[in-house]
């Protein structure tokens, strides 16, 4: 079943409404939004588990909620 506005945001906390739509738009589940976020925070704890690489959706996923790398270089 595809994710909700509501599951999304009980993840990722506010968000605006392109990126809902995107992610709406992934026809991505909940459990998959939920593994894309785990890696995408905690990628060497879950390698050192043993949980297999992700696939092909949730690094679809990982992809679109890594920041930019022009946001995270900028200095202030």
């Amino acid at each position: 079943m595809a994710i909700t506005r509501g599951e999304i945001v009980s993840i990722l906390g506010p968000v605006d409404d392109e990126v809902v739509a995107e992610l709406m738009g992934t026809g991505a589940s909940v459990e998959e939004l939920r593994e894309a976020w785990a890696w995408l925070h905690n990628d060497e704890a879950l390698m050192g588990a043993g949980r297999p690489l992700p696939g092909t959706r949730v690094g679809r996923l990982i992809e679109m909620l890594e920041p930019d790398e022009d946001e995270t270089s900028r200095t202030v």
